[in-house]
Formats: C-alpha cells, structure tokens, sequence
C-alpha cells in the first residue's frame, strides 16, 4: 500500500486497555494447558534434533562417568583397609589416576553440553521470535486497536527472552538429572537394598513439597508476566507521550500511575521468588534427612559385617547424586513455570486469528480507474454500538470527495472500510463496479496513498523513508516528489540533506516537517487513489497554500477522499459530504451547500466568524 504514514488511526469505540488505568483485566488464572504449552515448545526442537543427539550423548557419557566415580572411591576406600591386609597402593594408584581422568573428561563434556545447548536454544527462541513477529504482521488492524502495545512488546522481549532462559538451563538439567536418577538407584540396589530402600523415604516429601509449591508458582508467575508487560505498556505510553504529560503538568499523576503498576509488579515477583525460593532450602533439609537415615542404617549393617566401609561410602555419594537431581528437577519446574508463562502469552498472539485469506475467486486490481459506490453500507466497531448506519454514495472516477462532520461522526471509518482495515457489518463497497471483498487485500491496499493527520517516520535517513512508498525509486524522483511537495527547501538546508538519520518517529524534525516528508512518499508512490485524513494540520498557512498546489496536481484524474476540520481546505472539492451519527445528512459542492444554509452552512460559517473573532 502507498502509504504516506503507516500508522493506523484508532477508531471510536472501546478505548483499548490502558495499563495501570481503569480497564485493567481480571484476575491471572494458572497456564490453561501447560501439557499443550510444553508439547508446541517441543516442537520448535523439531529442526534441532541431530544436534540435541550429540548432547544427549554427550549427556549419557558424562553420567556414565559420574556413576563410575563413587563406586572407584568406595574400592580405593577399601584398598586402604588395614584390617585387610594394609594398604594397596598399587591399586589406589590405579584408582586415583582414573578418578582424575574421569573427572577432567566430566568437565570437557559438561562444557561441551552447556556450548552446544546455548546455540539450540537461541536458535529456536529466534524462530520463536520470528513466528510471532511474522504473526504481528498478518493480524488485523481491529487487533492493534484493542491492546496496549507496551503489552504487545513485553510479549516479543520478556516472553521470549523468559523461553530462551528456560530452554538453555532446564534441557540439559532435565535429560541428566533423569538419567542421574535412574543410574544412581541402579548402582544403589547393587550396592545395598537395604540402604536403597531407607533412602528412599525422601521420595514422597519430594513429590508433596515440588507439586504443593508448584500450585502456588504456576499462577504467580503467569501473574508476574502479565503485570511486567502492563509496566512496559505504561513506559511506552508515557515516553510516547511525554510533550503532552509535560504541557498538562501531570508528570506527578504519570508516576503515581507508574507506582501503583510498579508496585504490583513487586508484589507478585515478591511472591512469586519467595514461593520458589522456599524451595531449595526445604529440599536440602529433606536430603540431609535421607543422608541421616543411610548413615544409621549403614553403620548396623556395617557392623554386622553386611556391607564395607568403601560401600558405605560409595552408597552416600550415590544417594546424593539420587537426590540432587531431585532436587535440581524441583528446581527445574519452577523455571518451567515461568518459562511456561513467556510461552503461553507468546502462543496466544501466534493462535490470533488472522485476517481472512483472500476468497478462491479473488482477482488482482489492476490500474483502478477509481470508481466508488457504497451501498447500503452499516458497521460497527461493537455489534452494539453502530458507528455506519444504512450509508450510500457514489463517486465517479477522478472526483474529490471531502468528508466533514463532527469528530466521531464516521468519517474515518469511511475510509477505514474502503481499504479493508475492517469490512462492513451490513452492505457492500464498490471498486469500479465490484465488491472490493473480490480484490485481494495486497492489490487493493496498493492503489491506496495515505497521508493522515498523526504521521509516522521511521528510523533511517530521509531518502530511506521517502522511499518507503516506492522501494525502487531513483535519487532523481525522489527529489522530484520532495520539490513537489515543498519539503526540498528544508532537506537541502540539512546538513547531510537526503542522508540526514532520524531519530525514531522523526523526532529531531518539526511536526510540520515530518508531515512533508509524508506528503513527499506519497507523491512519490503516485497511488490510483488518495485518502488525505487532515493532511495540511501541522503546516503553517504559507506553507499549506504551496502543499495545496501540489495536492491539486497530484488529485488530478485519481479519486480522493479528503477528512477535514478546516473546511477552508476543501472548498475545491467536487463533493463535500457531511456525516453526523453515523449518516450522510449532506451532499454537494461548497456552493451548493452554502446555499442550501443547512448543517454545512453552520459549520463553516460558525468557523469562519471563529476565524474572524480570533484575528
């Protein structure tokens, strides 16, 4: 779409939900399906499996290493007993150098483990972050309107970042501490059943103290990630908007606001670590317990000559690289938690219905003369709330058509529908004789230019965004469509002219400025049809006569539709249509209407006397 500023212009209806404001959602509930969750975020491992076999092997080799190590230590024990004929120090040689050996090979692999895992997880967090920023692209305008987008923003960084966290420390923690686990009571029932059954007494707190904790958490920190993208959506906001928080002195309320949504942060991340937090130390009292009745255990049977000392201690090693893992694996499903949360909110934008495919008898608009009817046209933002009601007109090709009326009225709406941003409740819209629903969306939004009254630049040089209408563009045309809309004069007296960097929305230009190189993309796209939605508001009186000049040329022979508050602006259209609640109460050139003395009369007599007072 030749689009002089791509922002969209919000339409009346539900405000959208402003964080820290009045219209704050409802309490967080517990992720609705974190089985679903975990499975869609398995998935993404889909394209990583060869490389997660090579960690998994690494993985199984290091435990393998690790369960021989406390067995070696119980013989090199045993080797040391005097009551056995002294110390063997041939064999604890032996001993010691394949414990150092398997100790430094433990190392070069955990390494290994945590090098490769790091490059699968940014691999697939950053097609996660592809995925839902490719969905951001294909959801309807009507999406953006009804969220806050700091919120939307905290769902493509913390989110995502929150799943990237997850996947580098839990996967390779999960796969070895389950195969810790599983190997450890293997060697544990070889070494001793009996000690292997006292051991085991720990397992049922575990399992209570991991699933009464985890109850807790789940929701907390789903809560916690709600409240952090709610403090995002009011940071946004606010800097967004500071010149405004500034004129109207309400820097005070803005970060009393800010409090209020900080503090509530604070508390559920109070809560929710305090929660988590509770549970590591818990765990390590229980292992201790474990560790308490192996050692009584031990020490009977050791004395009834059932067991070695050397088996003692290999037994004790054994039960801690059993319990660890437990332990490390309750840890474990607390980041899950939270990880799970980031993905959950992540798969909620993704699962957003998109707009509508294109229908299967959809044909490209090709060169559209410009020809439009609407026919019985009502819509609604809410079914109960009707912005439209039963509207009808018709615009041959190549006329101007100005609409004008009271803010609210419609008129934005108007062209809201004409480009498909939304379509109609009730009715149809023509295109040169056809439903536009029959065009493809990419076909009809390209015939469309669009210069609105709220202008939007982006972050590069001047020539970058006035190409944004037309990507090919030669340095000469661009030149040519800046003359043509007067914003030449300005760029030449920068100091890299064409290659001058803006700040983000062009912050370092005047409000006026930024509204000529809107003009000047425009007029460089040379679109079938035109939408002005108070296109000349931010530009001095002298520099609007010039911009008007140009406007004429560049409405010549295309269709236009013009929103205006000055109606001294759009005198020279063909037709002035006036809406009031949601009809078409109005329809006529300047003269016409004027004569009629009707709502138009009003209106532009009342600004006119206004004009007149004022001066």
């Amino acid at each position: 779409m030749a689009n002089g500023t791509p922002q969209k212009n919000n339409p009346p209806g539900p405000p959208p939900l402003r964080p820290g404001g009045p219209h704050q959602r409802g309490p967080v509930v517990k992720p609705k399906n974190f089985k679903g969750t975990l499975k869609r975020l398995w998935d993404y491992f889909g394209k990583e499996k060869k490389m997660l076999t090579i960690i998994f092997m690494f993985i199984i080799i290091d435990a393998v290493l690790v369960l021989l190590n406390p067995y070696l230590i119980g013989k090199a024990i045993d080797a040391m007993s005097v009551t056995k004929g002294g110390v063997n120090f041939s064999f604890l040689e032996v001993m010691i150098i394949v414990l150092i050996s398997a100790y430094a090979a433990s190392a070069v692999l955990n390494f290994l483990q945590g090098w490769l895992m790091a490059g699968v997880a940014q691999r697939i967090v950053r097609e996660l972050r592809d995925s839902l920023f490719k969905k951001l692209q294909r959801l309807p305008v009507a999406f953006f309107d009804k969220r806050p987008h700091g919120e939307l923003m905290s769902r493509l960084s913390n989110d995502v970042d929150n799943v990237s966290s997850t996947i580098s420390q839990s996967t390779t923690q999960l796969m070895s501490g389950l195969i810790g686990i599983a190997g450890s009571l293997v060697m544990m029932l070889v070494l001793s059943p009996i000690l292997t059954l006292a051991s085991l007494i720990t397992v049922p707190l575990v399992y209570l103290l991991t699933r009464s904790i985890a109850k807790r958490t789940s929701v907390l920190f789903k809560n916690q990630q709600v409240q952090l993208g709610k403090l995002n959506g009011q940071i946004e906001e606010t800097i967004s908007g500071i010149e405004v928080v500034k004129a109207f002195n309400h820097e005070e309320k803005v970060i009393e606001e800010f409090d209020e949504v900080n503090t509530k942060l604070r508390e559920v991340g109070l809560k929710a670590q305090i929660w988590s937090g509770f549970l590591m130390p818990i765990m390590n009292v229980i292992g201790n317990l474990g560790f308490a009745v192996v050692a009584i255990v031990g020490g009977v049977l050791a004395v009834n000559d059932l067991i070695t000392v050397g088996a003692i201690a290999s037994f004790i090693t054994y039960s801690r690289q059993f319990v660890r893992p437990l332990n490390d694996l309750a840890n474990i499903f607390n980041i899950l938690q939270s990880g799970v949360a980031g993905a959950e909110r992540t798969f909620e934008v993704i699962d957003e219905q998109e707009e509508p495919d294109d229908p299967p008898h959809a044909v490209r608009l090709e060169s559209p003369r410009g020809h439009v009817a609407f026919d019985h046209v009502s819509f609604g933002y809410r079914p109960d709330v009707p912005i439209l009601k039963n509207v009808s007109f018709e615009v041959e090709a190549g006329t101007s058509i100005a609409l004008v009326g009271p803010t609210g009225a419609g008129k934005t709406t108007v062209v809201n529908l004409l480009t498909r941003f939304y379509d109609v409740t009730a009715g149809s819209i023509r295109l040169d004789g056809r439903d536009i629903r029959d065009y493809t969306r990419d076909s009809l939004r390209r015939c469309f230019g669009f210069v609105l009254q709220d202008t939007y630049l982006f972050t590069g040089t001047i020539k970058e965004n006035i190409k944004y209408g037309k990507p090919d563009a030669t340095d000469e045309e661009i030149v040519t469509a800046a003359r043509m809309a007067g914003a030449d004069g300005f760029i030449r007296r920068l100091p890299r002219q064409y290659e001058t960097l803006l700040s983000e929305n062009g912050g370092n230009l005047s409000q006026g400025e930024r509204q000529l190189l809107a003009i000047t993309r425009v007029m460089l796209a040379k679109p079938s049809l035109l939408i002005l939605d108070e296109a000349t508001s931010s530009i001095d009186t002298r520099t609007e006569l010039h911009i008007q000049k140009a406007m004429l040329a560049l409405m010549e022979n295309r269709t236009s539709f013009i929103i205006a508050h000055r109606l001294n602006t759009i005198r020279d259209a063909d037709i002035i249509m006036v809406i009031d609640q949601g009809e078409v109460i109005e329809a006529g050139s300047h003269e016409q209407l004027m004569a009629k003395q009707g709502r138009y009369y009003q209106m532009f007599s009342s600004q006119f006397k206004n004009a007149e007072t004022a001066s």
